[in-house]
Order: C-alpha cells, then structure tokens, then sequence
C-alpha cells in the first residue's frame, strides 16, 4: 500500500474517532489489504495523535480469549497502542458524550521493567514483569455496528482501543497461580461478567510473549516503563449512563468507574 493511501485512511479513522462518527469498514473499499498494511495505518494514526499531544504509555492486546473472538468472529490476537490521554482515573467517571458504541471488558495489566524482543518464553515474559494490577479496558470501534470486521479494519482503528482503567499495583507477585485467577465484572453490583485468567490466551502472561513476537514483525518491542493490557477473558459489555462497573480480580484490588452522560 502506497504512504499516501495508509495517511489518508489514518485520517479517516483518526477523523471518526475525533467526531464520534462511525464509518463504513475501510476493507469493503480497499480490495488488497494486509495486516502489515492495517498496521502501518495504526502507526500513522497514533502519529496524528502525538502531534496532537499525546504520549505513547504502553500496548493493549486483543483477541486473546476464544471467547472474545467467537463474539467478533475473528482469528487471532492483535494489539494497539495506549496513550496518556486515555486512562481514566481509577473510582473516577468515563463520560459517554464523544464516544461512539464503548463497551467494557475485564483485563490484567502488568507494568514492564525489562525489555522483551522478539521470541521470547513464558519465563522471560514473567521476569520483565515489575508489577501487575487488575484493569478494565474501554473499546470503541469507528465502524458502523461493532461487529463481524475484518482483522485488517480492527487493526488498523489502533485495535478498537479508546480508554482504560487501572487498577491499585500489585508488587509482590511470586505466589500468583496466574493461570488461576477469578475474574468477575459487576454492573450496579450485579454480577455481569464472569471469567478466569486462563481465558487470557491460556496464560495472562503468555500475552506478553505474543506481544513481542507481533511487535518484531514491525521491528519494535516491548519496553521498560510501558504498561501492557493483556486483553480480556470475557466478552465486552456495552456501556450505559447510570452505570456503576466494578471488576474483582482474585489477589488484586478492585476497579471501578461509574458510567454518565
């Protein structure tokens, strides 16, 4: 694909996300389109995004449960980029005005101290780990309706990225069974959602060593300082005003938000 081409769809995209205005799936109007062409759309768009001011904190993974993929009808794990301008205040509001269709889903998010390159094992994976916390990650397509895109569309709207919430960090990790872990999302203290960390690509942390093989491919890797979402182990809930949503993570400390107008 041509610059000129991946800029303008960059635009595009960046454009819907700034007007809260869904668009038609770029794939139904470019007829050879890849993944490595979708990311290199993702990069110009976070580029448009720094010019505006804001700061690359970290990435997200998506895709990373069976269950997830089933709910999109997608293949395989895909990742994004997180911002400053992005994270909501833990216990804070997420505001609904300038958003198109967000829905909510749980996660675990984890604070590198190493870098991972490349191909990379479970064990390296958990040694550059310097913290961990539970987290809620807020997803918003700019395509009209949510659901059945393409790989190619997902990846290049920054993998439907648009906000997270953290959790207080969790230091001490040694004794975690990371396989394990209890995951229950409540709305206005119903429980909505109900998973188990293995639901993350049947390890959290092997998220991280996919991560780094998908971000070799573009020549990068994950680095020190950065924050890693390591994508959800339950399908996404669509989210309404009035809205108090809590996620309990065994060993963790809660997250929670409240939903307004």
């Amino acid at each position: 694909m041509e610059s000129q081409e991946i800029e303008h769809w960059a635009k595009v995209l960046n454009d819907a996300r700034l007007s809260a205005k869904a668009i038609e799936q770029i794939s139904n109007k470019l007829p050879h389109f890849d993944r490595m062409d979708a990311y290199k759309i993702q990069e110009q768009g976070m580029k448009l995004r720094l010019q505006a001011g804001e700061k690359i904190i970290g990435q997200k993974m998506g895709l990373t449960s069976e269950q997830k993929r089933v709910q999109m009808n997608l293949d395989s794990p895909l990742y994004g980029e997180l911002t400053d301008k992005m994270q909501v205040q833990l216990q804070g509001q997420y505001k609904l005005q300038g958003q198109i269709h967000p829905k909510i889903e749980p996660e675990i998010a984890f604070l590198m101290k190493k870098e991972l390159k490349g191909k990379v094992s479970l064990e390296e994976a958990l040694d550059a780990i310097d913290c961990a916390c539970a987290c809620m990650e807020i997803l918003d397509s700019r395509y009209q309706g949510f659901k059945y895109f393409s790989m190619e569309d997902v990846i290049s709207d920054n993998s439907s990225s648009s906000q997270f919430v953290l959790g207080p960090w969790k230091k001490d990790l040694k004794n975690l069974d990371w396989k394990s872990l209890k995951m229950e999302m409540f709305v206005n203290d119903i429980s909505s959602q109900k998973g188990v960390s293995e639901d993350i690509s049947g390890h959290p942390v092997q998220s991280l060593v996919e991560l780094a093989h998908l971000m070799s491919l573009r020549n990068r890797s994950v680095l020190p300082g950065m924050i890693v979402l390591a994508g959800a182990a339950t399908p996404a809930v669509a989210m309404e005003p009035g809205m108090r949503v809590k996620l309990v993570v065994d060993h963790f400390e809660n997250v929670e938000i409240e939903v307004v107008e």
